[in-house]
């Protein structure tokens, strides 16, 4: 449904929400019944009406949100994750993801060889997987997340125009070596505030959790009802915490570098200032001449990003396809990108679109007969020496 043939040689973005990561992390999306019909509140719908209504039950919200989202992501580990299903799919469909976005961008020009990864998730699907895939020495590339240093990582804006190259030892040739650049809208959950900057560390061994046993004790029969399906919001319990642990609860959650739920901003100003300046990067991406946006697993909740979107849909240059879970979803994105030739919103036929769908069906490479590569008609028959794609590359870039 997306031609890779077509695309790969353009400035190619990729938009991921939570439902890339959905069987091994959990969604915003609760049980509980709006009353209309068969619809079910989202946390940030919930979150939204009890924090309008004062409804003491915000507070508890976010605890169920950060024992059922954040704190499974700060544990997420590989090692764990693949043994069981449906974790294990899920980490095999960021595999899969990540080797195809490098066989496009090993196509590209040298020295323009790298795709941009924009996620509103904070988990460490993508670093931790690109890992393994560095460790198995298979594949030479950079996963840049935006961090420099040694012994403290710092994030800043500007390295996302770092670009590695290799060169010879005489300097005779330089290869470029793919990059993805992963952009994290929504906040990290290996960021930390360090003064007046972001730091990044992706060992949270040594991290407490913000609720203790006792809490998660307390916490049990709110969460129950609101992942209950026959739930309505009477259903939804009050719970027993005090006001003061309430309060404790929520200055720690206000020094988390994540976006909250309601209002889709940080609490923290450093936090905030770099969650701009990345809405800034992504709008320059899309106002390229000949920019792809391919988004998945991604509702368009943000109005910040909706909006960004949006005008830089007046980019004539600019593609956007949005991959749509099932046929409601579609419905929904079509009526709320109607007008827009360059975007199409895509679904399965038959059945539902999940990760797997979307790397099978939905991201295709060409049949290689047709297959058009921009090479230089000298390189259409490669010498016997010049068979392996590193050489490859080195003698392309000799021309």
């Amino acid at each position: 449904m997306i031609s890779i043939g077509d695309i790969y040689n353009q400035d190619i973005n990729f938009l991921f929400g939570s439902g890339a990561s959905f069987g091994l992390l959990p969604t915003l999306q609760l049980q509980v019944q709006t009353g209309e019909g068969d619809s079910r509140y989202t946390l940030e719908d919930l979150a939204t009406k009890f924090e309008r209504e004062k409804d003491r039950r915000l507070i508890p919200l976010f605890m169920h949100y950060y024992a059922s989202c954040i704190r499974p992501a700060e544990q997420l580990s590989l090692k764990h994750a693949v043994t069981e299903e449906p974790g294990a799919t899920v980490i095999k469909n960021y595999r899969t993801f990540l080797s195809t976005a490098l066989e496009m961008v090993k196509r590209r020009k040298a020295l323009d060889r790298r795709c941009n990864i924009f996620t509103t998730n904070y988990d460490g699907c993508f670093p931790l997987v690109a890992d393994e895939l560095i460790k198995e020495g298979h594949i030479d590339f950079v996963l840049n997340d935006g961090a420099r240093g040694f012994t403290q990582r710092i994030l800043q804006a500007r390295n996302y125009g770092s670009y590695l190259c290799q060169s010879g030892v005489f300097g005779r040739y330089q290869s470029s070596i793919p990059q993805v650049n992963l952009i994290h809208l929504h906040g990290s959950v290996y960021w930390s505030k360090s003064d007046a900057v972001i730091q990044v560390g992706y060992d949270l061994s040594d991290r407490e959790g913000l609720l203790n046993d006792d809490a998660m004790a307390l916490l049990q029969p709110f969460s129950e009802a609101l992942n209950n399906p026959a739930s309505t919001l009477a259903d939804v319990p009050d719970t027993d915490f005090s006001d003061a642990a309430l309060e404790t609860f929520w200055r720690q959650y206000e020094q988390m570098p994540i976006v909250n739920p309601t209002k889709w901003k940080f609490h923290e100003t450093v936090y905030e200032e770099h969650y701009y300046q990345m809405l800034r990067l992504l709008s320059y991406e899309l106002e390229k001449p000949n920019a792809v946006l391919v988004t998945f697993g991604f509702s368009f909740a943000d109005e910040h990003i909706l909006n960004l979107v949006m005008r830089s849909l007046s980019n004539p240059g600019l593609q956007v396809f949005v991959c749509c879970y099932s046929k409601p979803g579609h419905i929904a994105m079509e009526d709320k990108f109607r007008g827009h030739r360059n975007v199409k919103c895509l679904m399965l036929q038959n059945g539902e679109m999940n990760f797997t769908a979307f790397n099978e069906q939905v991201l295709v490479w060409p049949e290689a007969s047709t297959l058009k590569l921009e090479v230089p008609t000298a390189l259409a028959v490669l010498p016997a020496a010049l068979e392996t794609p590193r050489a490859a590359d080195e003698f392309e870039d000799l021309i």
